[in-house]
């Protein structure tokens, strides 16, 4: 019984021991798939017809999906931020705390997350299951460097169209404030919008595509790397497409902190600059 008793603090540090290790060895392959990536592209950029088919298939496929989470969200945030208002005489600034934080936070993460589900998750079980079959093998006994013809293009992609897709997000979000804003609760047109001009800033829409440009990266990336080390057969790949998606969703919460906190800190720092 005693021997039991100090087998399982032994066994759980050895637990601890091997996942701490895995954790790390992953992140070094995950950056050198990163860096491989880059050098890749910069040294001979991949075909344009391979890319304007992941511009396709993230861009425009994604459209409707982003315009119902934008729209909304739109709607819940307006008309949360009126009842919360309204009994203080602030119902006026409805329209502006929807279009400042569609811009700076929900467009991008939120838009981020829905092309985490619908793309990222696609393209981890896309390249999952060419791994198991070892057609990514066979690329490489063609001489074809599979992080060129297989990432690339899909990067370049991802972070080309998350800003767009997250502008669309924020533009369907402010229209759908509007739409239960004046027809809903009575707002005028001119009392919803007249706040933004002078409250939205060229740092907000800046930031808001800061960051989406980084989620697209960080999308694209780690899905096609838990892709690209798929093991164990379909099962494996229906493991490693569950946890391409739940690492992306961690991984884009986490850095939406640190990044809002940089950047805010580098504006307050140029501002004071400026002053």
């Amino acid at each position: 019984m005693e021997e039991k008793v100090l087998a399982t603090p032994r066994k759980v540090d050895d637990w601890i021991q091997k996942y701490r290790l895995h954790f790390l060895v992953a992140i070094g392959e995950y950056f050198q798939l990163l860096v491989d990536t880059v050098r890749a592209t910069f040294w001979r950029p991949p075909k344009m017809n391979l890319i304007l088919k992941q511009m396709y298939n993230i861009g425009v496929g994604s459209l409707v999906v982003v315009a119902i989470t934008g729209l909304f969200t739109g709607l819940v945030l307006a008309a949360q931020s009126f009842y919360q208002l309204e009994d203080k005489g602030l119902s006026g600034v409805t329209g502006l705390m929807v279009g400042k934080a569609m811009m700076t936070e929900l467009g991008p993460i939120l838009t981020a997350f829905m092309v985490t589900g619908r793309v990222g998750a696609a393209m981890c079980a896309e390249l999952g299951t060419m791994q198991v079959t070892e057609q990514i093998d066979a690329l490489r006994t063609m001489a074809v460097n599979p992080n060129r013809y297989l990432i690339a293009p899909r990067l370049i992609a991802g972070m080309f169209m998350m800003p767009l897709l997250t502008l669309f997000s924020t533009v369907m979000g402010v229209f759908g404030g509007y739409v239960i804003s004046v027809y809903f609760f009575g707002m005028t047109p001119s009392g919803y919008f007249d706040p933004m001009p002078s409250h939205l800033t060229l740092f907000d829409f800046f930031s808001g595509n800061t960051k989406a440009f980084i989620f697209g990266a960080l999308i694209m990336t780690i899905s096609c790397y838990k892709g690209m080390n798929t093991t164990g057969g379909a099962e494996g790949v229906g493991r490693t497409t569950t946890s391409s998606v739940v690492i992306c969703y961690c991984v884009i919460l986490f850095s939406n902190f640190f990044m809002t906190l940089a950047l805010n800190t580098l504006h307050s720092q140029i501002s004071k600059v400026m002053t």
